[in-house]
């Protein structure tokens, strides 16, 4: 089992190394082929299934989360493949594996439309995934019969950690972490620049001028949608070789890989004259709540607090903090996100990963919202169950 994945590992890395828009003898002919073989074709027509273009897959996508997504992308191929290189947005269901994987759409409503996918248009894995849903129910299942092989010539991809590994490994990738600046100074993957990507058009001089350059771009995490952002501007300027770190620095930790922060940070040291703001207790970044505290109280807060919730109207669709106001610093201008905003009392900014709330924070300071501070933490809620894991300080300051 090893060495197949390793093995599937090298092959992923060696396609995203040498670009997207792969010209080699050995790709023409899937690259060519353009309809299934004659054993996929009988198991499409076998489950009488739907097959759909890249086209038709990409309005799927929406901004490349799985929060996100309009339809739910289903990649049938083996496990180590898909956490090598897979759409954005996907989960796993392998044919071999259709009972210990299928689990993740317990959920999952039947009419909720489904897009299977697998290795190219002689792979069978997809036909056979999309007819065992069909078989389970679920009524609007779809192919995408030209899949990952098709869509990594046109599009950017989701990497596994393995992968980004070897390109710092071998410094044959340019890697974007797509967080706020701040973030990024205080910890980072070694190597990478920094792109906010809020400051986008300001920044991308720093690109390279070859566009075929592999890069792979990174933000806070699954709930981060930063990089994914930076990803499709540069598809959109012509980049071919884009992929993202979906995963991010979380897990590249998570993996015990070094980063630029180097020894553990003294935050002990730092005592807070004055602890609270009104009745907020400050956390020991400037600008920033206490996590522990707003953990205790975040269902009970003192009178004149209000939670705001800074993200997307489909991540707050999928569940909010109880209590919490609505204003995204996405789908407003600035004038209309200030408007949203409690005119008394104290406001706790939030989001999905940290940056977000950190930015609407600044951006209220200077709007003249003295009494506004950010959680710097990941925020996880199903309905009205939250999940929080804060965030470690990055500039430990007695403020």
């Amino acid at each position: 089992m090893r060495s197949s994945f390793v093995g599937a590992i090298a092959l992923t890395a060696a396609l995203l190394f040498t670009g997207c828009a792969m010209t080699s003898d050995s790709m023409v002919p899937a690259m060519a082929q353009n309809k299934p073989s004659e054993g996929v074709q009988k198991l499409i027509n076998k489950y009488d299934l739907e097959v759909v273009d890249y086209t038709y897959a990409r309005s799927k996508l929406g901004n490349g989360m799985r929060t996100g997504a309009k339809a739910i992308f289903v990649d049938a191929r083996p496990e180590a493949k898909y956490k090598a290189r897979t759409i954005p947005s996907s989960i796993n269901i392998p044919d071999t594996k259709f009972k210990d994987f299928v689990g993740q759409l317990d959920k999952t409503p039947k009419d909720a439309e489904i897009l299977v996918y697998c290795g190219g248009w002689e792979c069978g894995k997809s036909p056979k995934v999309a007819g065992m849903l069909k078989q389970m129910g679920f009524t609007n299942v779809k192919l995408y019969q030209a899949g990952e092989p098709e869509w990594v010539t046109i599009d950017y991809a989701e990497v596994g950690t393995s992968v980004i590994k070897s390109a710092f490994d071998k410094n044959s990738a340019l890697l974007i972490d797509a967080r706020p600046y701040v973030k990024f100074i205080g910890e980072t993957i070694p190597g990478a620049i920094s792109i906010p990507d809020t400051e986008f058009e300001n920044l991308k001089g720093r690109l390279p001028a070859d566009k075929t350059t592999p890069i792979i771009t990174f933000c806070a995490g699954y709930e981060c949608h930063k990089s994914h952002a930076i990803a499709q501007k540069l598809i959109a300027m012509g980049y071919t070789s884009v992929s993202n770190y979906s995963a991010g620095l979380p897990a590249w930790k998570k993996a015990g890989y070094k980063t630029t922060k180097g020894g553990d940070m003294e935050v002990g040291g730092v005592t807070l004259t004055k602890p609270f703001m009104g009745p907020v207790k400050k956390g020991l970044d400037i600008g920033s709540v206490d996590g522990e505290w707003f953990n205790e109280v975040y269902k009970d807060l003192p009178k004149g607090v209000t939670i705001v919730d800074v993200r997307r109207a489909d991540e707050r669709a999928a569940g909010f903090v109880p209590g919490s106001v609505h204003a995204s610093i996405e789908e407003n201008s600035t004038e209309e996100f200030l408007a949203k905003l409690p005119k008394d009392g104290y406001i706790i900014f939030h989001c999905a990963a940290g940056g977000r709330a950190m930015e609407a924070q600044a951006k209220a300071k200077e709007g003249g919202f003295e009494n506004a501070l950010y959680l710097d933490a990941g925020v996880k809620c199903e309905g009205s169950d939250c999940k929080f894991t804060i965030n470690e300080p990055l500039d430990p300051s007695d403020w």
